[in-house]
């Protein structure tokens, strides 16, 4: 049996504690990540699933374990 996946705010909790310097532009999507529960929501006028897009495209100073795993999530989603 697959596991639940993790509530969108959950996850943009754990990338907001680990990545200290954050893309100005990867920020404005983790804001909209951080009110979202599931992927298939909207925020505003965006599906939340094109925020974690246009997240991961602007993520890629972001690195190290924690952020290739939250990375593979993502995705996964």
């Amino acid at each position: 049996m697959m596991a639940e996946p993790r509530l969108i705010r959950e996850i943009a909790k754990e990338i907001r504690n680990d990545w200290k310097t954050i893309n100005p532009a990867a920020n404005e999507y983790l804001k909209a990540l951080e009110v979202s529960n599931y992927i298939t929501d909207m925020y505003i006028y965006d599906t939340v699933s094109s925020c974690v897009l246009y997240f991961l495209s602007n993520a890629g100073t972001w690195r190290g374990d924690t952020a290739r795993r939250i990375k593979t999530e993502l995705k996964s989603l």
